[in-house]
């Protein structure tokens, strides 16, 4: 029997938050011990899956076994070229969110930590989820943690950002929920097989009228998480109000979860809707991208600032799923993977300058280069990064995803470009402003330098953001076949048979149990 890995990284984050139930809260420093130690642990594991994933359109790790047969629920577990690389991003960012929460973190350590884990846990539940009734749990289940991460250990504001976040996914997810019962009815009704198995359900297309209908409620609930413009509204609080580590997970990886959704629900579901809603998507994403540039470049605080970027640079992924052509998807696929990365270093950049002088605004900080030089290193290559510098990993990501665009439409091209060059403007007087410039305020000059541990946090990150723009084959080549077959089932309006690829097998000396 191939090896559960799938299982495994789902369920040890959950193990582990349960082991450190155990532990007396007192023992800080053995918490935040054993949290870095198995989180990075789970994250080696993880790394299995990149190597020995098979470039093929076929879900590979499969694991399915009868959980409530008697409505056809199942267990079962998959990932492809579209989630592989979301479940690593998940397993790479929280040891780094551990290590950066070290002493940010200082009341209720042991709840933080446990938070954060179980986090986790649902996250990657929701990337390797193939059934509906099973990811719709995972979905729900995530929101707990993040509630309590942002509404314990946030800002003055907390709890009312920590609310509206519950509450806007929840009415979401609702939507969402109706419309699984709808496709396992209407698909039970049809072949008299009631099943929530997506890869059941999609060799079934529904008619024309039901898919616009799902599409809005699957849609809504993907939206809302994103954000999207109008549905936006949420992240600058939640981001704000968030500790540093809640906001690196919410950029990093929750996010994501919506433009997920998106490719691996409502494209291969609905293909006949897709077209009829290519043009509001286009249009939605558009105003995203600009807005979110244009109101980033007025905000006086640093952290409110990068969270409406993110409101941008969604926009961009959204442009490129909806292109429906091989360049377009991975390219908003490996922008994903460059978002996680560059915003992510982004919010622990800026946590790392609150933890030192307790203020974000950017009317504050100058001429900071010269007292942590370091630092300025660091803070310039992720701007860079972010603003899609060739050579970076922000690059590759817009390039493809604007040529995309320019091969659906032309003037939609167009108009996202300009998003490149006012991100361009806001992300370099934002580091014009804080790091050059005179060093007049006396509070600046007694400022450190990077520590051991905050170079270790930002570092891979950083190796990561390079690696990715010099050579990124070595994630385009692993998502080219799914992302293919995916488009097949856009453009034909019907989905390609299934294909169980056989599990790569393990190396013996995980087989054998020796790890």
């Amino acid at each position: 029997m191939p090896f559960p890995i799938l299982t495994f990284l789902v369920f040890l984050p959950l193990g582990l938050a349960a082991l450190l139930l155990l532990v007396d809260k007192s023992h800080e420093s053995a918490i935040k011990q054993v949290t870095l130690a198995g989180s990075l642990g789970i994250f080696i594991m993880s790394l299995q899956l990149y190597f020995l994933f098979q470039p093929t359109a076929g879900m590979q790790f499969e694991q399915t076994t009868p959980w409530i047969p008697a409505i056809g629920v199942s267990y079962h577990l998959g990932v492809d070229g579209i989630s592989l690389f979301m479940v690593l991003l998940t397993t790479f960012l929280t040891p780094i969110i551990v290590l950066a929460s070290w002493n940010a973190i200082s009341r209720h350590v042991k709840g933080y930590m446990i938070s954060l884990l179980l986090l986790e846990s649902g996250i990657i539940g929701v990337f390797v989820s193939l059934d509906l009734f099973l990811f719709y749990v995972f979905w729900e289940a995530m929101l707990v943690p993040m509630y309590f991460i942002i509404g314990i250990w946030g800002g003055d504001r907390r709890v009312y950002a920590a609310v509206k976040f519950v509450i806007f996914t929840v009415v979401g997810s609702l939507l969402m929920l109706v419309a699984i019962l709808v496709i396992y009815f209407y698909h039970g009704g049809l072949t008299g097989q009631y099943t929530f198995d997506l890869l059941v359900i999609q060799q079934t297309m529904l008619p024309i009228g039901y898919q616009i209908w799902l599409f809005l409620a699957f849609g809504l609930s993907f939206a809302i998480k994103v954000p999207m413009f109008p549905f936006h509204t949420w992240l600058p609080d939640a981001h704000v109000e968030a500790p540093t580590g809640g906001s690196v997970i919410l950029a990093g990886v929750l996010l994501k979860m919506g433009t997920y959704g998106f490719l691996r629900y409502c494209l291969p579901l609905f293909p006949r809707a897709v077209e009829q809603f290519t043009s509001l998507i286009f249009a939605l994403a558009v105003i995203g991208i600009i807005y979110g540039a244009l109101v980033a470049m007025v905000q006086p605080d640093l952290k409110k600032l990068v969270a409406y970027s993110s409101v941008s640079h969604l926009g961009f992924v959204m442009l490129g799923v909806f292109s429906l052509n091989n360049q377009g998807i991975q390219g908003g696929l490996i922008q994903m993977l460059n978002h996680g990365l560059s915003t992510g270093a982004l919010f622990l950049i800026v946590g790392m300058l609150y933890e030192r002088r307790h203020t974000r605004q950017i009317a504050d900080f100058g001429g900071l280069a010269r007292q942590i030089p370091v630092f300025t290193t660091f803070f310039m290559l992720v701007t860079l990064s972010s603003i899609g510098l060739p050579g970076l990993n922000g690059f590759i990501g817009e390039y493809l995803i604007l040529l995309g665009t320019f091969m659906h439409n032309k003037t939609v091209g167009v108009l996202a470009a300009t998003g490149v060059v006012l991100g361009a403007v806001y992300m370099l007087l934002m580091f014009q402003r804080v790091m050059f410039g005179k060093l007049d305020n006396n509070e600046n000059r007694k400022l450190k330098d990077l520590s051991a541990r905050e170079i270790v946090v930002l570092a891979p990150i950083v190796a990561l953001i390079i690696a990715i723009g010099v050579y990124p084959n070595f994630i385009l080549k692993k998502m080219e076949p799914t992302v293919n077959q995916l488009i097949v089932t856009v453009r034909t309006g019907q989905s390609a048979p299934v294909v169980h690829d056989k599990t790569p097998e393990m190396p013996d000396d995980w087989a054998k149990g020796d790890r």
